[in-house]
């Protein structure tokens, strides 16, 4: 293969590699696209497991240096592009991709939702403080929190004003924000299809942050484009989903890290629970959707987990239905459709981005391979070398 500064030029035999040219020997390895993680949080520290609340006792600066970390983290675990699924100090993700782009920090490329859209005391807000000091969370913390058809639209305009590139929906409760249940729909119909809308007009999308089947079922009903998390989903919510070609991000490793951590980390004895009852119901709806023909894209919730783990969910998809080829298009060449970036990323043929990775063995055969990635190049760039 040759690249030529950030895009892969074509194949050529060895014989022909022009004698002033850097050549990387991989033998033994196996060369596959650079991964792509659809649903990451890169800015801020781990989750608390105790809600939010503890989000207005850090500076937006020690956030924003926790993002960089995040970034070097994801890239060197091979994942070379991400799509930041939101941040509660609004905007953090944007920073971040444009200290990626102008050469400041290493990170992966970024598409960025700026912040969560959630209503008042929702699983994109900061619950759980006194009511004496509720009211003076700083706006950036509670950007996105809107009620109602109207402030949906006008909030949705003022995120894409301010660099995002789609629309992240709290469409349900949430396993980690204190006093939400995951199963109960948070936004109607109507409130969800306003964002949708405004989205389309700045060329973007919006993914729903969805356990219930009814918040599954009104997001996708009003159109939006991905299905993150689905843990609770029934089989009119899949089936809504496959005919609607609406697409499921479900970060199905995630329960099992919550689980076993969570006790050492102290979590809540509310988010175990919530944790417990969602974890084998997504998992057993992913077989479903899989079944199904339901399309997949693959995505971590990583923060919550250390971004250096991401690829440990791979053999979860594979234990829950996709073949090893399968879980590495879903990160690869569909994610790159689910973002619309099919014409940068996702494969290895001319004219796209030179993100590449190289695992030593066949990941055909033991799909663990990619929980530790040898070689890493984004752009034309080796970040990792073996």
């Amino acid at each position: 293969m040759v690249v030529i500064d950030d895009r892969i030029e074509g194949l050529a035999p060895r014989s022909q590699v022009p004698p002033d040219a850097t050549v990387v020997d991989l033998s033994g390895h196996t060369l596959l696209p650079g991964l792509i993680d659809c649903h990451s949080h890169m800015v801020s520290e781990a989750e608390s497991g105790q809600g939010y609340a503890f989000l207005v006792t850090r500076s937006g600066a020690q956030e924003a240096l926790m993002g960089v970390k995040h970034a070097g983290e994801t890239l060197r675990a091979g994942f070379t592009t991400v799509r930041d699924i939101g941040t509660f100090r609004a905007f953090g993700d944007v920073a971040l991709r444009g200290a990626i782009e102008g050469g400041w920090v290493q990170g992966p490329r970024m598409q960025c939702a700026g912040c969560f859209v959630t209503c008042p005391g929702g699983g994109g807000d900061i619950t759980g403080l006194a009511i004496d000091v509720d009211e003076t969370v700083p706006k950036e913390l509670r950007f996105g929190v809107v009620s109602g058809v109207d402030q949906m639209r006008s909030t949705v305009r003022q995120i894409f004003g301010r660099g995002a590139d789609f629309i992240k929906v709290i469409a349900t409760g949430a396993v980690l924000t204190s006093g939400t249940n995951p199963g109960a729909p948070e936004f109607t119909e109507p409130e969800i299809r306003a964002a949708v809308e405004e989205a389309s007009l700045f060329g973007g999308h919006v993914a729903a942050h969805a356990h219930g089947a009814e918040g599954i079922k009104r997001a996708v009903r009003a159109g939006v484009r991905s299905i993150e998390h689905g843990s609770l989903m029934d089989d009119e919510a899949i089936e809504l989903m496959a005919s609607n070609e609406v697409w499921l991000v479900a970060d199905i490793y995630n329960g099992d890290w919550i689980g076993q951590e969570g006790p050492k980390m102290g979590y809540s004895a509310e988010t175990l629970r919530k944790n417990f009852e969602t974890t084998d119901a997504q998992r057993a709806g992913f077989v479903k959707c899989v079944e199904a023909g339901v399309k997949i894209a693959f995505g971590t919730d990583a923060g919550v987990f250390p971004h250096s783990f991401a690829g440990r969910q791979f053999a979860y998809y594979v234990n829950h239905g996709l073949t090893p080829m399968a879980a590495i298009r879903s990160a690869t060449v569909w994610a790159a459709e689910l973002m619309g970036w099919q014409d940068r990323i996702g494969g290895i043929e001319p004219g796209l981005f030179a993100d590449l990775i190289a695992v030593k063995g066949d990941p055909i055969k033991d799909i663990t391979l990619l929980e530790n990635v040898d070689w890493v190049m984004k752009g034309g760039q080796v970040v990792k070398a073996q």
